[in-house]
């Protein structure tokens, strides 16, 4: 643990005390800015972490946020090529003994490594060992080091990352910030780009795809939003250009694995697993059926059928115990001497004595021998020590400046360098994450989701040629303008999320209108069956109890309901959103997704801070009408036609036309002397009063009122425009051209409402005709809103086929699933 260890070498001051001479241009920059100003910089990086960085979090999500230090890590040039080599080194012995554990397993048989280490390893998988026959295929693809500085100086590995090797997308993100916020001090230092790094990186991907295919399809597969490094995962494949993937995307065909999209299955042929291995194929590991894996998946990947990065069972080179070995293994295996060695460690066998601590180091950290995602389990010595452990001497930590408050503070961490193969050598990133390490955290195990680090410079060589990936050759590129292909989960959380903001645009309207009305303390016959109305839909709507409804002209129960649960309601609602918006983040630019997650957190904030009661209830409703606004601009200008904005404009569309069709029919539920509160209600509804007094001045009669919210498809806030935005939509979406499908129910669902002007005009009289023949009418129209709804779901979402009537029994259409 870091409070047992103590301070270590200073990286920025010698041993003479003195600046060291890649230090001296950052601090001088720094030492110019003063402390005020410095300080400023820390909140601004802190501020655009939370805000549209790693750490940005939305309504509903919780977790230790990522903080970036201002103060970067140096890091000499020459002792950069020297850790690069090593790494390189280190990355090439780990592949080919998993290779070798993995294939004939000589390194065990020679007695170089204990066979009881291996099979008891809970990440060795015995299903990845390769057939004897089949060609040895690499193990590693991406690897990543966490690095200590032993107490001469020189750098050891505290421990290997074969498996998940996360932090790159934090590093990404990190450079990104700095290099705005401390542009004074990136300019002075001049790091490396890391730019080429992922180019080689992508063109690596490209030309790992089974076959030689020219044009592979590559996806990154994630756990999905609830795992801590959501957010890498979202950087990582823009950066890489390949599709961001779940699980439940996947299905296997024919050998081969499959990406569900709207448009049908789509072929995979590279897949860059940020999954656990033990999850990935429930074939394989029973316990992956928990975590939702896809069945046959390793056995496309064992037919070269897939490639998946890194192979299945590279975690085992994450074991703790293997690190005792390395550096007997390095001569035999590669006939090289270990450049970059591992600390002190020791396989505690049972009844053996625990080796005394080397000189120049603080405490023993102890680690399951074969689990290489565990941390340290203590930081003391044992007596005696405990078996089926590994024992690793940890050294006291070295320290960088960090900024704690305003001051500049020595502050112990660990450096996390990343390497990828192309396939013939190894690159090593110029760069990395240097992990602050706060007393009472590990120092071992998985990367946290959160916590304090600070970017790593390695200083640019002006003599140094750049190398990137090579010009790429072939065909042109045949011109298309239609929709990517999306996946089905994509889709559906797309659709969800249109339906969810409409759902907080008609709550904060109902309420808002509500509220209105009851502040103004005496209540006209007028307002009071304006009210009635509006305690139905919000009744309705799910927002307030059937008790709540006005009785007897007192409103003192609506009242009392929506002091009660009217923030808890709209909390709901902005806690889903918050939920879909991150679901659907890798599909949104980060200026799109700025401007959602800062318009939902003023929405939430608004509600939060405002204080009980109705009087500012209204007021603290409007961030979350404004935030639906946003929405509704960045579907409308943000967003190329097709594919994405679709399926979010379904959602929107489907709910509002089913919101307008259900509140139009409970104003009209009244007898027709009372039908004018009811009209003027629906027009401030649908935000349609200016236009109605514009076309008609003060008067009110219903079938210009109706037509004007109901049959007017140029009203944005009416159900005709609702209903032909739909099939304009529907009529895109592939399979659903047919005219008894979803297309041509939505364009006779438009004829009905178009007709009602038409039925209100020939009638004797208005109020009775449309008090008499809508209400049932629109709930009719509403119902068959949410079958069009679950018919997309079907089609799209679920993938099942629509179901059928097969057959008669009693007379009842025997409905079963086709």
């Amino acid at each position: 643990m870091p409070e047992l260890l103590g301070n270590g070498p200073d990286e920025m001051v010698s041993g003479a005390g003195r600046i060291r001479g890649h230090w001296r241009a950052l601090m001088g920059i720094i030492g110019s800015l003063g402390r005020p100003a410095l300080a400023e910089r820390g909140e601004r990086l802190s501020r655009a972490m939370a805000e549209d960085g790693v750490a940005s979090l939305l309504p509903g999500a919780a977790g230790e946020l990522w903080k970036l230090d201002p103060v970067p890590l140096p890091i000499m040039g020459e002792e950069f090529e020297a850790l690069a080599a090593g790494m390189a080194q280190r990355a090439r012995l780990l592949d080919a003994v998993l290779g070798d554990l993995y294939g004939p397993q000589e390194l065990m048989a020679g007695g170089h490594v204990p066979a009881p280490l291996i099979f008891g390893s809970p990440s060795f998988l015995r299903t990845a060992r390769r057939s004897s026959g089949l060609p040895r295929r690499p193990m590693l693809h991406l690897y990543a080091a966490d690095l200590l500085r032993r107490p001469d100086g020189s750098w050891a590995v505290l421990q290997d990352r074969t498996s998940l090797c996360s932090g790159l997308g934090q590093l990404l993100e990190n450079r990104r910030l700095h290099s705005s916020a401390m542009a004074e001090a990136f300019g002075a230092a001049q790091p490396r780009s890391i730019s080429p790094f992922f180019e080689l990186w992508q063109e690596a991907l490209i030309r790992l795809a089974p076959h030689g295919r020219r044009d592979p399809a590559i996806a990154l597969l994630s756990p999905g939003t609830r795992d801590p490094h959501w957010f890498e995962h979202v950087v990582l494949s823009r950066e890489l250009g390949c599709t961001l993937v779940e699980t439940g995307d996947l299905t296997m065909r024919g050998g081969a694995l499959f990406l569900k999209t709207l448009a049908g299955l789509q072929p995979l042929d590279v897949v860059l697993s940020r999954v656990d291995a033990a999850a990935l194929d429930p074939l394989d590991q029973p316990e992956a059926n928990a975590a939702g894996g896809v069945p046959g998946l390793l056995d496309a990947v064992r037919h070269g059928a897939l490639c998946l990065l890194n192979a299945p069972g590279a975690g085992l080179g994450e074991a703790p115990a293997l690190a005792a070995f390395l550096e007997s293994l390095c001569p035999k295996v590669l006939g090289e001497t270990l450049m970059l060695p591992s600390l002190p460690t020791h396989w505690l066998m049972p009844g053996a004595p625990l080796p005394p601590l080397p000189e120049g180091y603080s405490a023993w950290g102890f680690r399951p021998a074969g689990r290489g995602a565990a941390a340290e389990v203590a930081a003391r010595p044992f007596d005696p020590p405990p078996a089926g452990l590994a024992a690793t001497a940890l050294p006291p930590l070295p320290v960088a400046p960090s900024l704690v408050g305003s001051v500049l503070t020595p502050t112990p961490f660990v450096l996390r360098l990343f390497a990828v193969s192309d396939g013939t050598q190894w690159h090593v990133l110029p760069g990395g994450i240097a992990r602050v390490a706060k007393a009472g955290t590990a120092l071992t195990g998985r990367l946290p989701g959160g916590g304090w680090c600070k970017d790593v410079w390695v200083p640019a060589d002006p003599s140094e040629a750049i190398i990137g990936p090579a010009a790429q050759s072939g065909p042109p590129i045949a011109i298309t303008r239609t929709a990517g292909a999306i996946p089905s989960r994509v889709a559906d959380n797309l659709f969800w999320l249109g339906r969810y903001v409409e759902r907080l645009d008609r709550a904060a309207r109902l309420m808002r209108a509500a509220v209105a009305r009851l502040r103004r303390g005496a209540v006209l016959p007028r307002e009071l069956a304006e009210l009635s109305t509006l305690a139905t839909c919000l009744c309705e709507a799910g927002l307030i109890d059937e008790e709540a409804r006005p009785s007897a002209g007192s409103l003192t129960s609506l009242a009392n309901a929506l002091e009660r649960t009217a923030k808890p309601a709209v909390q709901r609602l902005q806690g889903r959103i918050g939920g879909l918006v991150e679901s659907v983040r890798d599909r949104l630019t980060a200026d799109m997704h700025a401007t959602l997650k800062q318009t939902l957190r003023a929405a939430e904030e608004a509600l939060e801070e405002s204080p009980d009661g109705l009087p500012d209830l209204a007021r603290a409703l409007l961030p979350s009408l404004r935030f639906a606004n946003a929405v509704a601009g960045i579907a409308s200008e943000n967003m190329v036609r097709g594919g994405a904005r679709l399926f979010l404009e379904l959602g929107r569309r489907i709910e509002r036309a089913q919101a307008v069709a259900a509140e139009v029919a409970v104003a009209l539920d009244t007898p027709p002397a009372r039908i004018e509160a009811g009209l003027r209600l629906v027009l401030e509804l649908c935000d349609s009063v200016i236009t109605y007094r514009s076309r008609y001045l003060a008067i009110l009669q219903p079938a210009p009122a109706l037509d004007l919210v109901l049959a007017d498809s140029s009203n944005p806030r009416g159900l005709a425009f609702q209903l032909k935005a739909i099939r304009a939509a529907l009529a895109e979406v592939a399979g659903f051209a047919e005219e008894d499908g979803p297309a041509g129910r939505a364009e006779r669902l438009l004829a009905r409402a178009e007709g009602v002007t038409t039925a209100l005009l020939a009638a004797p009289d208005q109020a009775v005709e449309a008090t008499r023949l809508l209400p049932s009418l629109l709930r009719e129209m509403a119902a068959e809103l949410g079958e069009l709804s679950d018919s997309l779901g079907r089609r799209y979402f679920a993938l099942l086929p629509a179901a059928r009537a097969v057959g008669v029994d009693m007379g009842e259409a025997a409905i079963i699933e086709a």
